[in-house]
């Protein structure tokens, strides 16, 4: 599986900014997807997952209520809202598959990461 990810730019404090990721393969559909940040000097963070068939999506607190993951299947395409963008948020962003059960917050259980889009949102 191949991951493309894409949307991410220079936005300010309160903009809206929607990333996409692209996926290679026909077996698009029994992936749970992620998305992952990491800004400069810090770890890797879960940001948002979504279940296979989209039907339960979680998101970190942090991003709660102002970013919505979502999906559609017959595109191979994830995709992250993300609404009242905060400095903070400024990061490069990575979209994930994995084909495991388990906790999808977790890195480790992702089998397949894109290349990253870079966001920035200043103040």
């Amino acid at each position: 599986v191949q991951l493309q990810a894409s949307g991410g730019g220079l936005v300010q404090a309160g903009d809206s900014l929607r990333l996409s990721c692209a996926a290679s393969g026909r077996t698009f559909s029994r992936y749970i997807m992620g998305w992952f940040r990491q800004a400069p000097e810090k770890e890797r963070e879960f940001v948002a997952y979504i279940t296979w068939n989209g039907g339960a999506t979680i998101s970190a607190d942090s991003v709660k209520g102002r970013f919505t993951m979502s999906r559609d299947n017959e595109k191979n395409t994830v995709y992250l809202q993300m609404n009242s963008v905060k400095p903070e948020d400024t990061a490069v962003y990575y979209c994930a598959a994995s084909t495991r059960a388990g906790l999808a917050t977790t890195s480790a259980l992702y089998d397949y990461w894109g290349q990253g889009t870079q966001v920035t949102v200043s103040s």
